[in-house]
């Protein structure tokens, strides 16, 4: 492998973002002397051809919120799932110096997600509309899942949260947080779903994982709910964000 690679993470207020922890730790063996991962924490996606201009020895890029809709025009290209997902969280730069948009969310959440799964859990709900959300709805529809998005304001795709009953919860077996509603520091914070109505037939995820058991998960549990952090998820992205790197 070639000397001093440089990869990163593209985000704002990402001080305590995974990616930074878990790669610098993957590059501290012997195998990646020469490798480093920076966070790249900018106020807005216009700063990004600035990252660009200053980091020329830049080979690859992870992208998070919440820019991982905004940045597609930046790019040169997208993978076919990337396009169809309508959202990136891996760049990888080409021979050509070329910058192709990759999205491995959508897979660390299938694998996450797969092994909770029972032959009663055949429709989920989709709480947020981001990047994060249109990934996991691809995997849903990877599994044969069917899912509806719940958004604070009903929309032609969205639900909002007030039509969310018991009736609701006997049809949707699967409840999804890919808002980021309980992230550390506002661990009190939680979506505004009637928790009441989980049962033990239920899966209740979190993609967020720190604090490792949100108020989302903590109020599900207590009803019997299977639950999951996004923990699992983001190594599955991260490994996969690793092989379309090294291509």
């Amino acid at each position: 492998m070639e000397d001093n690679k440089k990869f990163g993470l593209v985000g704002k207020n990402i001080a305590y973002s995974f990616s930074k922890k878990y790669f610098t730790e993957k590059f501290s063996s012997d195998l990646f002397d020469d490798f480093t991962y920076e966070n790249f924490d900018i106020e807005s996606i216009n700063d990004f051809p600035e990252i660009l201009k200053n980091n020329p020895d830049l080979k690859g890029l992870n992208v998070t919120i919440p820019y991982k809709e905004a940045i597609i025009p930046f790019l040169d290209t997208l993978s076919e799932k990337a396009f169809k997902i309508g959202a990136v969280n891996v760049i990888r730069f080409t021979k050509k110096g070329n910058l192709k948009g990759y999205n491995s969310d959508w897979y660390g959440f299938k694998q996450s997600l797969e092994p909770l799964l029972q032959p009663h859990h055949k429709r989920a709900l989709i709480l947020g509309t981001g990047g994060a959300a249109k990934a996991v709805a691809f995997a849903l529809e990877q599994l044969g899942i069917f899912y509806t998005f719940v958004s604070r304001e009903a929309t032609e795709n969205a639900i909002d949260y007030d039509r969310i009953n018991v009736t609701t919860f006997d049809n949707f077996q699967i409840i999804i947080n890919c808002t980021p509603l309980g992230t550390s520091p506002n661990v009190k914070e939680f979506p505004p779903i009637p928790y009441q109505f989980f049962t033990d037939k239920h899966i209740a995820f979190d993609l967020i994982y720190n604090p490792e058991e949100t108020q989302f998960l903590k109020k599900a549990k207590k009803k019997g709910a299977v639950t999951k952090n996004g923990y699992e998820m983001l190594v599955f992205q991260a490994e996969k964000a690793w092989k379309i790197w090294n291509k």
